[in-house]
């Protein structure tokens, strides 16, 4: 017992970085999942409750293919353009990217901003389709 103890004196900055690791990892556990929706969930958040689908990624992405009825609001100009969603703010809204990091950046800019039911589609776009559910090119 006494080398692990001379050990973590020797390499304490190692140990500190692991300890910081390994409290946001837990942070990122616990508050993580919080106001996030799997594919199935957003389905029925748009059919039961009319839910907005905001797709954050950029404009050549959302081309390629993005969900039924999504508006495009890249995450570049985000915070500038929630202004646009004032009209939705009585809706659920369910923000996507391509694989929910970027998305749930942006939930946070528009709980932020006064919108209280701000989902993340967890997983993103990818995790739509995983679940073999449509995307369209179709402009809206």
């Amino acid at each position: 017992m006494p080398e692990i103890l001379v050990f973590m004196g020797d390499h304490w900055v190692l140990f500190m970085a692991l300890g910081v690791i390994l409290g946001l990892l837990t942070y990122n556990l616990i508050v993580g999942e919080k106001g996030s929706v799997d594919p199935m969930a957003a389905t029925a958040l748009i059919n039961q409750q009319e839910a907005v689908v905001v797709d954050v990624r950029p404009a050549a992405d959302f081309a390629k293919g993005h969900i039924l009825h999504a508006t495009n609001i890249p995450m570049n100009g985000f915070k500038n353009q929630t202004a646009t969603l004032a009209k939705f703010k009585e809706k659920p809204i369910i923000l996507a990217c391509r694989s929910g990091a970027q998305s749930q950046a942006a939930c946070q800019v528009l709980r932020k901003a006064g919108f209280s039911a701000v989902y993340n589609l967890k997983g993103g776009v990818l995790a739509w389709e995983s679940a073999n559910l449509p995307l369209t090119r179709k402009k809206r």
